[in-house]
């Protein structure tokens, strides 16, 4: 066989005390490594609290984790959102998109560098953007740079459209890591410094640290006060 296929669930709690621990919503993902070392990765997500999020993605990286390409659907509330494809090579990034609010929307992008990582708000592709951290060099905090979004909101409920938003992660250092599907030798990262027009809350994550970068679990504090755990997992 030339392809490796994993399958995970990750549970979305609140730690709101008024609603601690209770279900907010959950995800679904399947990860293929192809024979020559790129991956694409497939999720559906769904967020409970209104207006609900529905949101369904794809990307491929290729076998240096560079993003190839990306989709990315939207229902809020029960309504179409948006549509996009995404498209992304060497220094240059295209987006071809359909919104509710926007309509046909056509963007193109020429950086100063390659794309080293695109967040489409899936949270198992949260922790597939920590591969563009060199730990070669050790603990301490580097810049995804450059990065683009789908969406600038933190629930990711707008959109979809292209946007640039360099984030600046700490690498904590190597840790044990139990959650619902097991325990696991693991990766402690934490996004510092996000640029974003509204500040996001403080961001923790642990990933496997096996090389395949499998999200384990995750703290979002400030106003969001949310809780993110890998439940099942098949390899």
């Amino acid at each position: 066989m030339t392809h490796k296929t994993t399958f995970g669930r990750i549970l979305y709690t609140s730690k709101k005390p008024e609603r601690m621990d209770q279900e907010r919503g959950r995800e679904w993902f399947v990860i293929t490594k192809h024979g020559d070392g790129s991956r694409t990765l497939t999720a559906h997500s769904e967020i409970d609290d209104a207006p609900a999020v529905i949101r369904d993605i794809s990307i491929t990286l290729d076998e240096k984790w560079a993003p190839c390409d990306s989709t990315v659907r939207l229902t809020v509330g029960g309504n179409f959102m948006g549509t996009g494809w995404f498209k992304f090579d060497g220094t240059e990034a295209e987006c071809q998109t359909f919104t509710a609010n926007e309509g046909r929307v056509d963007q193109r992008m020429t950086l100063d560098k390659p794309v080293r990582g695109f967040g489409n708000h899936a949270i198992i592709n949260d922790s597939l953007i920590l591969s563009a951290f060199d730990l070669s060099k050790g603990k301490g905090v580097q810049k995804v740079d450059p990065l683009l979004l789908s969406s600038l909101d933190h629930r990711g409920a707008t959109g979809p459209m292209m946007c640039r938003s360099n984030v600046t992660y700490d690498f904590v250092g190597e840790e044990k890591c139990t959650v619902g599907a097991g325990t696991f030798d693991a990766l402690h990262f934490r996004i510092v410094d996000p640029d974003m027009p509204v500040e996001h809350p403080p961001y923790e994550i642990w990933c496997t640290a096996d090389g395949d970068y499998i999200f384990l679990k995750g703290a979002v504090t400030g106003y969001m006060m949310t809780y993110y755990e890998l439940m099942e997992l098949e390899r």
